[in-house]
Parts: structure tokens; C-alpha cells; sequence
């Protein structure tokens, strides 16, 4: 008779299967119960892909509804606000060129009163004006004024038709604005508003500027050529190309004025060629035979003196400078 072990076995012995939380897979063949591992998904470990795909979804909707929302009010916002220049219907703006032209013809009658001569300004400024306007447009017809040298000085454009205009003008020994409002439409203008008088600014200051180490010895060198050079320079004769560098040629006055003096040379330490700063004094002709000597009981009859400043690039060659060209100093020199 065969003896029953008393060995209980577990129940896991290496090599049987394990029991699985899944007994449909446990029914299926080893292969297939392999692949389907292979190829399934617990859940778990591509959760994370899911909720990226939501969170992704969910921005796009946020910005589309964000700038839908946004579009209309910037537009109406923008509706709102003025603009610097605004173009017309035909797409043009306000043009300022024109209407510093069609000022600045109004002013040279507005700024210039006489009381003897009220109803030649009235029929003079009513080109300019309203037809139901004041014909001497806020002037009582007493006292006087003249005005010369009317510029343009500035345009404040307001919108497409209307603008305001700044000329700069002199009356007597001083410089003043006048501000004058002009209205503009089918291309045509108009002055809109009584202008307004201003006092221009004033002269700017000039910052003193430290003269270059002077060359003396050049100087002396200079002295004589330069001499030569600004007569020749003035009567147009055939001398001036005795002091230009090889090749060089230049233009004269060719007798307009009268070389009087050099007043003053201003050489500055350098090489073989430098740029030098001359005053120079020129006779101003006064009638057919011009002349530059004062004393004369007349002196509308005597030809006048005015000083003149310039810069010369010069060079030397051998024992002699040579110009090579001249033009205007800017600031003053000497």
C-alpha cells in the first residue's frame, strides 16, 4: 500500500505559472498571453500623455477667445483717439508747403500798416479772408508798422484741413514771430483766426573756441603768397594760376570787388599740407569805377570795405606753398 507524503507543497513551486489578477489571460495560450503584454496598456504609465493633450487644447481655445474678445476694443479705441495728421477723404494731408506759401503772402500785407493806405490793405487782405470778415482784420487804422524779410519758420499741422503757421520777420531792428491759423479744403485756403505776434527767440551763445598752436615761420612764408593769391583771386587775372598747386584751377570775381588787405593768418602746426584760416578785407565798388579809398566827402560816391573770412587748404612745394582750394571759414578766425 502506497504511504501519503506528509510534505505539504507550496502552493508557488519554481516553474508552475503564476496565479494572475487577470484569468482571462491565464485561459489564453502562452503566445498570445505574450504578445497581448507586449502591445497592452496598463493605464498608468501614458496618463501623462493625455493630460498634455488636454492642457495644450485648453490654451488654444483661451487665446482664440482671448483675441476675439481683444480685436473689437482695440478698434474702437482706436476710433477714439485723434490723430497727429489726419488724411483727408482723398487720402492727403495737410499740406504744409502750400499753406506756409499762402501765409506768408498774407502776412507781407497783414504786417504791414499805414493809415493812409486803409482801403488798399482791405482790398489787398480780402483774397485771405472770410467775405463777412473785418476788412482790416483787427486793426483800428492808427499807428504803423512795417515788416521785412518774412521766412517760414514752422508748421503745426492740427488735422487734414487745418494747421497753424509760424513766419519769422523783422521790423525795424528787431525779429519777431507771427503765428497765423489757416484753414484748407478743395484746395483751397483760407486764414481762420486772428494771428498772434510773438518775439523771436533769441541770438544762441556761441562757445568761445581755442585757437590751434600758431606756425609763425609758416605764417611769414604764407604772408606774401597769400597776398598775391586774394588779387589775383579778385581782378580774375591770369597771375591766379601762379599760386595754385599743379593741375588746380579756381574761379574769380573777376573784378566785382577790390583786394584791400589780408588781416590776419591763421597757420596751424602741420605737415606739407595744411588747412589755414585767412581774413581778408575786399573793396566794395559803389558805381562804375569802384574804390576802396575811404575819405572822400561822399561816401556813397567812395566804394566801401568789408571783411571777409575763409579756410585754404595749402601746400608746400620746394620752398614755396601752393593753394588748393578755398571756401568759407564758418566760424571767426584772427
Amino acid at each position: 500500500m502506497a504511504r501519503r507524503s506528509t510534505v505539504q507543497h507550496d502552493p508557488r513551486i519554481a516553474g508552475d505559472p503564476e496565479l494572475s489578477a487577470y484569468p482571462e489571460f491565464d485561459q489564453a495560450p502562452p503566445g498570445a498571453r505574450r504578445g497581448a503584454k507586449r502591445g497592452g496598456w496598463s493605464g498608468g504609465g501614458g496618463r501623462w500623455l493625455v493630460w498634455t493633450g488636454r492642457a495644450i487644447l485648453w490654451a488654444l481655445i483661451v487665446v482664440i477667445v482671448v483675441n476675439g474678445v481683444r480685436a473689437p476694443f482695440e478698434r474702437f479705441t482706436e476710433s477714439g483717439a485723434p490723430a497727429a495728421n489726419v488724411p483727408t477723404a482723398t487720402g492727403q494731408a495737410f499740406p504744409s508747403e502750400r499753406a506756409s506759401a499762402f501765409a506768408t503772402q498774407f502776412a507781407s500785407i497783414y504786417l504791414n500798416m499805414k493809415s493812409e493806405e486803409l482801403d488798399t490793405r482791405s482790398r489787398q487782405l480780402a483774397p485771405y479772408l472770410q467775405s463777412d470778415e473785418d476788412p482790416q482784420f483787427g486793426w483800428d487804422g492808427y499807428g504803423r508798422m512795417f515788416a521785412a524779410n518774412l521766412q517760414p519758420f514752422g508748421v503745426e499741422v492740427v488735422d487734414s484741413n487745418n494747421g497753424v503757421v509760424t513766419l519769422a520777420f523783422q521790423s525795424g531792428a528787431r525779429r519777431f514771430l507771427l503765428s497765423v491759423p489757416v484753414y484748407y479744403s478743395g484746395g483751397r485756403f483760407v486764414v481762420s483766426g486772428r494771428p498772434a505776434l510773438l518775439p523771436a527767440p533769441a541770438p544762441a551763445d556761441l562757445p568761445q573756441v581755442a585757437q590751434p598752436e600758431g606756425d609763425e615761420a609758416a605764417e611769414a612764408e604764407l604772408r606774401p603768397q597769400l597776398q598775391g593769391f586774394f588779387k589775383a583771386y579778385a581782378d580774375g587775372s591770369s597771375d591766379l594760376s601762379r599760386y595754385l598747386v599743379a593741375g588746380k584751377s579756381l574761379p574769380s570775381f573777376g573784378g566785382a570787388f577790390t583786394f584791400v588787405e589780408l588781416k590776419s593768418v591763421v597757420v596751424p602746426v602741420g605737415g606739407a599740407t595744411r588747412e589755414i584760416q585767412a581774413v581778408v578785407v575786399w573793396g566794395v565798388p559803389t558805381g562804375a569805377t569802384p574804390s576802396a579809398t575811404p575819405g572822400a566827402t561822399d561816401p556813397s560816391a567812395v566804394g566801401g570795405r568789408l571783411e571777409q573770412a575763409y579756410r585754404l587748404t595749402v601746400e608746400k612745394q620746394g620752398d614755396k606753398w601752393y593753394v588748393e582750394d578755398i571756401r568759407g571759414a564758418g566760424r571767426a578766425v584772427g
